[in-house]
């Protein structure tokens, strides 16, 4: 499972909701409100240790987006936890 899959599942509860989604299925229509986008963003932050700025948020619509946003960044930002 991916890593926003992941965080998905930890965020609504349970892997239905993540596992049904297409990666390019966009998330604010998918049914998630805009207050759990808020806590996804967070929740990736603070388990990826990458910033996600005001800018960065409205190019990420899709799990594809985020997967692919973190991946561009994985070598730019340290894990959090490590030293």
């Amino acid at each position: 499972m991916s890593t926003i899959r992941e965080l998905l599942t930890e965020l609504t509860g349970t892997s239905e909701y993540a596992e049904k989604l297409a990666d390019d299925t966009d998330l604010a229509g998918s049914g998630i409100d805009s207050g759990d986008l808020v806590r996804l963003i967070l929740l990736v932050e603070q388990r990826t240790g990458v910033e996600i700025t005001a800018q960065d948020m409205e190019q990420l619509a899709t799990i594809g987006d985020y997967e692919r946003f973190l991946a561009d960044r994985a070598g730019a930002a340290p894990r959090q936890g490590s030293a």
